[in-house]
């Protein structure tokens, strides 16, 4: 079953003597997507780490709820969650399409080929590319790749950090899409992001972060670029 919320409370890690979040609380909700803000060294990296079980808080607990159940963080949890990160986790030396199929097979995903191939599609990787080795990839295709990479076991938690590097504008528009998609499919997806424009009309629920503290949580069904600039800067900055 999937998951229906994740609740962070009063949430802190601290790598030595620097103190990366503090006691931040957030509640995330199935069929919404959460625009996690902040500038550069607010923490948002390490919450998305400390949301996907990669990570572990140094004080306070995440709860992922399945209906009105707690899940304990396992295999069956990780199964639910789909990360893109930083780096893209995925295998220069094999294809989009071998790098899918190996994911697909390590989640028991059905009939991993036409997975792959209609992940490759949504995408937008063309056929050519898709039977190339990755590290022959730009920048922008790897970050396709990394996006159906994340996707390929139809996680209910979804965690995207910057996803929109590295595409253009036409890529990011599509991914656009692809999150109203997910969040119409009742996942909950998580968004850290520069770029404003690109994830405006499909934000629900807005987090921002200074300094790895929790300064404005605000929820609302599609924000317009121009409103979540204004929250952003009023709060961020």
């Amino acid at each position: 079953m999937p998951l229906s919320r994740v609740a962070v409370q009063k949430v802190g890690k601290r790598f030595g003597q620097h103190r990366a979040l503090v006691g931040v609380d957030v509640e995330l909700a199935a069929g919404e997507v959460c625009a996690l803000l902040g500038p550069n060294g607010a923490g948002k990296s390490t919450l998305v780490g400390i949301l996907s079980t990669l990570v572990r808080p140094s004080s306070g607990d995440v709860t992922y709820v399945e209906g009105d159940a707690a899940r304990r963080a396992d295999d069956r949890l990780r199964r639910e969650i789909g990360l893109l990160a930083h780096a893209s986790l995925c295998y220069g030396e094999l294809t989009a399409v071998e790098n899918l199929v190996f994911f697909a097979g390590l989640y028991g995903v059905a009939e991993p080929q036409a997975r792959a191939h209609a992940l490759l599609d949504q995408v937008g990787l063309d056929g050519k590319a898709r039977e190339r080795t990755v590290r022959t990839y730009s920048r922008g295709m790897v970050q396709r790749l990394a996006l159906a990479r994340a996707l390929v076991a139809d996680p209910s938690l979804l965690l995207l950090d910057e996803p929109f590097t590295g595409l253009d504008r036409g890529g990011a528009l599509a991914l656009g899409q692809r999150l109203g998609q997910a969040r119409a499919d009742g996942a909950i997806v998580v968004v850290v992001t520069h770029d404003l424009e690109a994830i405006a009309e499909v934000t629900d629920h807005v987090v921002i972060l200074r300094r790895g503290q929790l300064v404005h949580v605000e929820k609302k069904r599609g924000f317009t670029y121009a409103e979540l600039r204004d929250v952003y800067h009023r709060h961020a900055d």
